[in-house]
C-alpha cells in the first residue's frame, strides 16, 4: 500500500511543509541539514507530532485529516517508527521487549515469544534474549528496536537516524541486515539519516529536506549531477555555484565569471567535481580559460585524498592527494593558482 504524506507544522522558528508519496515496497531517504524538519515530518506521519494543516493516508485509508477532523492515535495507525535512540523498556528482558507489542494486542505469550524469538534470530541477537537493555551494545539495542518495531507487522515504516546510537563498527552490519528486511518487504519506508552511506545503500531515492522544505526529490545519482543547493552540493562532494549564462560563458552572482563548453541561456547552477580543480604555484603555461589566483583557507584529510578550501575572486574545493600537498607545498594561507578545464564545468538552468 501507498503512503501518501502533506505534513505542515507552523512553530515560531521554522514551518515544514512536507508532501511526501511513497509506493509499496519503496524506500525513501530523507536528508537535510539539523533543524530543518525532518523529525517533525516523521513524527507528523506517525501521529506522536501534531499537525498545523495536511493529511496522512495509508493504502487510500485516512490516518490524520486536519481539514476533515481526522487524526487516529499513534498506536492505530499501523505505522511502525524506529528512533535514534531505541527507547527499549528498562525493566524487560530483550524478549519481552519484542514481545511487548504483541502482547499488548492480546496475543497469548507462548505465541508472542515465538514471533519475538523469530525477529530476535531474524536480526541477529537471539543469544541476547534474555539480558536487560543495560547489558546491550549500541548496535544490539538497536537491533533489538528494529526488532519490537517488526513483529507486529506495521503497515508502514518509518526509521528516524537507525544508526545514530550504534558505535561506528556496527553500523556496517546493521545496514547490511536492514536492507535485507526491508527488500523483502512490501510496506512503503521512510529513512531519515545524515549518512550519505546509509542513503545509498538503503533508498533508491532521496528527499532533501532544507528550512522545512522539499529541495531535492530524485536519485542519489542524480542529485550529485545536478545539486540545487549548497547543502545538496557539500552533501554530495561538489562545487555548486550559481550564475546567468550566455553562450559558452556564465557571469557569476558573487563576482567573476566562468567558461563552459555550452551554458544554458539566463539563471544556471554550475557543478564542478573538486578532483577537476588543478593546482599550480605559479600561473600555469598556455592560455586556459579558468583559471583563478586564489587562497588556501584550509586543508582537510578526506580518506586517501585531501580536500582544499579555496577563496578569494571564487569560493572552490579542490581534492589532491598526499603527495601533491608535499609536492606544491600547499598549506593554508598561501596563494596558489586553481584552473578548471570548461569540459569538467556541469552547467544546467536554475
Amino acid at each position: 500500500m501507498t503512503l501518501e504524506t502533506h505534513v505542515r507544522v507552523e512553530r515560531p522558528d521554522l514551518t515544514v511543509d512536507v508532501a511526501l508519496s511513497v509506493d509499496p515496497g519503496e524506500v525513501v531517504a530523507v536528508m537535510g541539514p539539523n533543524g530543518a524538519g525532518k523529525s517533525t515530518l516523521l513524527a507528523g506521519i506517525a501521529g506522536v507530532g501534531p499537525l498545523t494543516r495536511g493529511f496522512v493516508r495509508l493504502g487510500g485509508t485516512s490516518l490524520a485529516d486536519v481539514e476533515g477532523h481526522t487524526d487516529l492515535p499513534a498506536h492505530e495507525r499501523k505505522i511502525g517508527i524506529v528512533f535514534q535512540q531505541h527507547r527499549l523498556f528498562p525493566h524487560l528482558s530483550v524478549l519481552g521487549n519484542v514481545a511487548f507489542g504483541l502482547r499488548a494486542r492480546g496475543v497469548s505469550r507462548s505465541e508472542a515469544q515465538v514471533a519475538a524469538t523469530r525477529w530476535l534470530e531474524r536480526v541477529g541477537v537471539a543469544d541476547r534474549a534474555h539480558v536487560r537493555p543495560d547489558q546491550l551494545s549500541g548496535g544490539e539495542a538497536q537491533r533489538v528496536a528494529l526488532a519490537r518495531t517488526l513483529v507486529v507487522e506495521p503497515e508502514a515504516l518509518l526509521l528516524d537516524e537507525p544508526f545514530a546510537a550504534a558505535d561506528p563498527s556496527a553500523r556496517s552490519s546493521l545496514r547490511s541486515v536492514l536492507s535485507e528486511v526491508l527488500a523483502e518487504s512490501p510496506r512503503p519506508t521512510v529513512v531519515v539519516t545524515q549518512d550519505l552511506v546509509d542513503a545509498a545503500s538503503l533508498a533508491a531515492r532521496v528527499v532533501i529536506v532544507e528550512r522545512g522544505r522539499v529541495t531535492h526529490d530524485s536519485s542519489l545519482a542524480d542529485i550529485a549531477m545536478h545539486p540545487r543547493t549548497r547543502w545538496a552540493a557539500e552533501l554530495v562532494g561538489v562545487n555548486l555555484l550559481r550564475g546567468q549564462g550566455h553562450a559558452d560563458v556564465i557571469d557569476l552572482a558573487d563576482g567573476g565569471r566562468i567558461v563552459a563548453v555550452e551554458a544554458p541561456a539566463g539563471r544556471c547552477f554550475v557543478a564542478i567535481h573538486p578532483t577537476a580543480v588543478a593546482l599550480y604555484p605559479e600561473r600555469p603555461d598556455g592560455t586556459p580559460r579558468n583559471v583563478w589566483p586564489l587562497r588556501i583557507e584550509a586543508l582537510e584529510p578526506l580518506g586517501s585524498r585531501v580536500r582544499v578550501a579555496l577563496g578569494g575572486e571564487i569560493e572552490l574545493v579542490a581534492e589532491v592527494t598526499p603527495a601533491a600537498i608535499t609536492a606544491l607545498g600547499l598549506r593554508e594561507g598561501r596563494q596558489v593558482w586553481a584552473a578548471v578545464k570548461a569540459t569538467e564545468i556541469t552547467t544546467y538552468p536554475a
